[in-house]
Order: structure tokens, then sequence, then C-alpha cells
């Protein structure tokens, strides 16, 4: 009986050891995603929609801007924290001393969405892109927050071009009515007097990706756009991590028990090609160590735009999602794409 009560308690140890090794990251992930948010308390991204804004926008018109406030990096301090030394840039990031920044509210539909701005600090007519950031189920300070972090990967597009990324709405739908803040950016971007209106371009990351195909299914007024690490394929996308349908798909996605294939196929470019604006031109890339997007769903729909002819160029690094260390070669590839083709 002693020995049966010693191997048990092996066993449950055993089990706590490995129970505490799983948590580990999820609790450590969950820290970082809570420290950065109270660190943004009291910051320029702070700010809330104020009475006035929510009595002005009924009357406007979808993408029409409600308000805008410029900031510097400065006064966003778990930012500021990771970019600066000696109270300056350093050497990496000299490259947004040209840039600027502003906190923009437009309307998208019955709402008012928060979005990121960049744009060149000298005086001129620029092209525009919009960026389609990654991520899920973020709001307020802490979307606003993520969406310029990941802003930051890409942000060197804003040496020569007009950047507007949307922090979506707080009614999450991935890939559902959430698409109108992407698309009604596109207007935001024509009433700006340095954006030249017939060179609009959209670069999209993870979910970001996914939102620019459907973007590209839905909008004739993009030009060219870019897509890093983005499903192509959800089906397959949730037998690989099953904590996607749990965590976001099932969660978000409306009446998805009901229609889970249908909801699905709809957010995945694979199965609706022929259906992307021929008029543009793509640029599909992947990282080929990515374990949250598996770089084959970029190799399969390149393969079938290949197929029907499509305008489409691919590049595949030696990286994983995020591109770690390889930032330098994302942010040069996509702004020489978009050079060549806006």
């Amino acid at each position: 009986m002693n020995v049966f009560k010693k191997v048990a308690w092996v066993v449950i140890a055993l089990l706590l050891v490995l129970l505490t090794f799983k948590a580990y990251p999820i609790a450590k992930k969950f820290y970082k995603h809570y420290q950065f948010e109270k660190e943004l308390t009291g910051t320029i991204l702070d700010q809330e929609v104020t009475v006035n804004d929510i009595q002005n926008f009924e009357k406007l018109p979808n993408g029409a801007i409600v308000s805008s406030i410029a900031f510097e990096f400065s006064e966003v301090p778990p930012i500021w924290e990771q970019l600066s030394e000696n109270g300056s840039f350093k050497d990496a990031y000299k490259y947004l001393d040209a840039i600027d920044f502003s906190l923009i509210v437009y309307k998208s539909d019955s709402l008012l969405v928060n979005a990121i701005q960049a744009e060149p600090k000298k005086e001129d007519v620029y092209p525009a892109i919009i960026y389609n950031r990654g991520g899920n189920q973020m709001f307020g300070k802490n979307a606003k927050g993520r969406t310029l972090y990941n802003l930051l990967q890409v942000a060197k597009l804003a040496e020569k071009h007009v950047v507007l990324a949307t922090c979506y709405r707080e009614q999450d739908e991935f890939g559902g009515n959430d698409l109108n803040d992407v698309l009604y950016l596109i207007k935001t971007a024509k009433t700006l007097p340095n954006v030249d209106e017939n060179r609009i371009g959209m670069a999209g990351w993870s979910r970001g990706g996914m939102m620019t195909y459907l973007a590209l299914k839905h909008s004739k007024e993009i030009k060219a756009a870019a897509v890093i690490n983005g499903p192509t394929d959800l089906e397959r996308l949730i037998e690989e991590r099953p904590a996607m349908e749990t965590e976001v798909c099932a969660k978000l996605i409306p009446d998805y028990q009901s229609q889970k294939e249908k909801a699905l196929q709809e957010r995945s470019v694979l199965y609706w090609p022929n259906e992307l604006d021929t008029n543009a031109s793509l640029l599909i890339v992947c990282g080929s160590k990515d374990t949250s997007v598996n770089p084959e769903q970029a190799h399969l729909i390149n393969d079938k735009l290949q197929d029907i002819n499509y305008p489409v160029s691919f590049h595949e690094f030696d990286t994983d999602h995020s591109f770690t260390n390889k930032n330098e070669v994302i942010q040069t590839t996509l702004l020489n794409w978009f050079t060549e083709h806006l």
C-alpha cells in the first residue's frame, strides 16, 4: 500500500511540475499585457471619446475624422522606453524623428473607431497605406497601444507614405462587420490634404493579412497590397491551433456554431481567389519558421493566384511569425514594394 501511495505522490508531483511549466508562459503573457495596459494609464493613448464627439459624429459620412491629436513617443512611456536612450531615439529608430504621429477618431458605421496616423514631417503629397495589425479582442488604451506598437514593425513606410492603422471596433467580429473599419479608413485617407487619392495601398500582418485579403475582395480602390504571415485557410489554422477556434473564432464570429464552415470559408481567401481585385498588385511574405500561421498557407494561396495569372509576388524569409531579428529586412522589402507599385 505504501508503495502505491509513493507512486501516486510521484505522479502528482510530476503533474504539478508539468502544469507549472505550461502555466508559466501563459501567466507571463497575461502579466505583460496587464503591465503594458497599466503603464498606458494617463498617457495620450488613454484619451476617451468626448460628449461632443458623440453628439457631432452622427451627421458625418463614414470615414470622416471626428478628432485628431498629434503626439510624441515620449508621451507613451512603455513604448518610448524601448525606443530611446538618454532622451532621444536609439540609432535603430532615428528615422522616426522625421515622422509625425497622431491619434485619430473616425466614423465607421454607427461607431467611433480609433486609429494611428503616421506621416512624413516634410510637407508634400504622398501615397497612403492602410495598415491592418494582427491580434484580436483589444479594447481602449490597450488597443491603441498595441496598434502603435505593431505599426512600428512597418513604420519606415511613413518615410514616404501616409500610413493609417485602425485599432478596430471593440465589437470584434474577426473579419465580419469590423472589415468596414478597414474599408472606411480608405475614405479617411482620401480626405487628407497630403494624400494622393489615386495611390492607395494596404498592408496587413497576421490577422491583418486576412483583413487585407477581404479588403481586396470588397474594394476596387487598392492599387497595391502586402500580406505578411496572414492566414489563408482558417479551417486548417484551427486544426493546427485548436485554441484559435475556442478562444477567437467561437467567441468573436457571430452565429459561429450554427454556420461554422460558411463563416470560416468567408474569411479564407483560398476559397475565393478569383474574387480579388485584379487591378491590385499583391506581395505575399511569410516566415519559414512561423508557428502561428503555417507558411504553407502562404504557399497555397500564392500557387492559386499564379494559376489564375493574378499579379502576385512572393517572398519567404528564414524567420518566425514576428520576423524576430529580421525587422530591417521586412521594412526594406515593404518600402521597396510600395515605392515601386504605388
